[in-house]
């Protein structure tokens, strides 16, 4: 499996959990929109989302990771 159909897989993943179709999930993920992923998620789901969005240490240690660079580059087009 390449890069490109892992990144289709977990955005998949992710918008059947939070009950949105993938591309608009893409979409508002490119456009740093979170507020319907958010509502979507459980309460524990969204807490922690927020929480990490508050920690730039470890956003920044969650992106340094080679699986987020690759889904950045897919969703940002580079």
């Amino acid at each position: 499996m390449n890069g490109n159909s892992n990144m289709d897989a977990l955005l998949g993943a992710v918008s059947k959990k939070l009950g949105m179709p993938a591309e608009q999930l893409k979409k508002e993920l490119k456009e740093g929109k979170f507020d319907n992923a958010l509502k979507n998620m459980s309460p524990a789901d969204s807490a922690k989302f927020n929480a990490a969005l508050q920690n730039p240490k470890l956003v920044e240690q969650m992106m340094s990771t080679p699986q987020a660079q690759a889904l950045y580059k897919k969703l940002s087009g580079k």
